[in-house]
């Protein structure tokens, strides 16, 4: 994450969300950093298991999912609101480096969150 700190604080800096990010995270130690990222790509390994059982982007699976994901991102760095959840979805699948690390799950598991957030963001 570190490695990316100022590509972020570049694109986002003068959002709400990173200035909330920046309040909620400041005082995280490495251990509570490793928990909240642990947490996110167990929700994607159980987006990859969700895809390898035949289930759809749009079935209640794989939306619950989403709403555990936008509730970990909410709860550890930002209030993912609809938009920010849609933009995210979007860029791990535009964004090479996303996408190879959440596909450590499983081919394809990027594309299917993304998809499956693409659902749910559309209700």
């Amino acid at each position: 994450m570190k490695n990316y700190e100022t590509e972020v604080r570049e694109r986002y800096g003068q959002t709400a969300a990173y200035r909330e990010h920046e309040q909620k995270t400041k005082n995280y130690t490495k251990e509570k950093w490793a928990e909240a990222n642990d947490g996110m790509m167990a929700i994607f390994a159980e987006f990859a298991a969700c895809k390898d059982i035949g289930a759809s982007a749009d079935s209640a699976e794989a939306q619950a999912l989403v709403a555990k994901l936008q509730a970990h991102i909410t709860a550890n760095y930002y209030t993912c609101t609809d938009e920010i959840l849609a933009g995210l979805g979007k860029m791990y699948v535009a964004d090479e480096r996303f996408k190879k690390n959440i596909d450590k799950y499983g081919e394809g598991t990027a594309e299917f969150a993304a998809d499956a957030i693409e659902v749910y963001c559309r209700k």
